[in-house]
């Protein structure tokens, strides 16, 4: 009996990964555009509402508008650059999957101010004392750079297979 529950969680695991000849690309590139979507939407609202809110008042050394959290300085630091790199990798699968798309102006346009309104939320709540903006930009920059360099890397070693297939070796 414990063999047959084993088996049925393997097959019931199994059931719901990707087999590329059962779902088409379409398929995919929609659920990818669904979870992706999903990602940007509570990554962004964290970043523009982060958790313990904002002070309400300028009392007891801190600032209206200022992020609870980030007097935490290295659990906040924490949370805003794991947040910004979910952010910006979740973008990265929209702009990537939406390319050619009808309205892709549209999206690109829309995304750009989506990521202008999230980097003026952070600078506002966040105490200027306890910001290093580079690890924050760096963070957003992540997924676009390893993006970037694995596709140079794909396409030497395309052009390096190409070659030797070329050389008869």
């Amino acid at each position: 009996m414990a063999e047959r529950s084993k088996n049925n969680r393997k097959s019931w695991f199994r059931y719901f990964q990707y087999d590329e000849g059962r779902e088409s690309p379409g398929d995919a590139r929609n659920v990818l555009l669904i979870v992706a979507g999903l990602i940007a939407a509570v990554t962004f609202q964290a970043g523009v509402n982060p958790p313990g809110g904002v002070w309400q008042d300028n009392e007891n050394g801190h600032r209206a508008g200022r992020a609870i959290y980030s007097y935490q300085t290295r659990e906040f630091y924490i949370f805003l650059i794991s947040n910004t790199v979910a952010l910006s990798t979740s973008i990265l699968i929209l702009i990537s999957l939406t390319y050619r798309f009808p309205f892709h102006f549209e999206i690109m346009l829309a995304t750009a101010s989506m990521v202008v309104t999230y980097a003026s939320a952070i600078f506002a709540v966040t105490p200027d004392d306890l910001v290093k903006f580079r690890y924050i930009l760096a963070a957003a920059a992540a997924p676009f750079a390893i993006r970037c360099l694995l596709q140079m890397w794909n396409e030497m070693k395309e052009k390096e297979t190409d070659g030797e297939v070329g050389q008869g070796v």
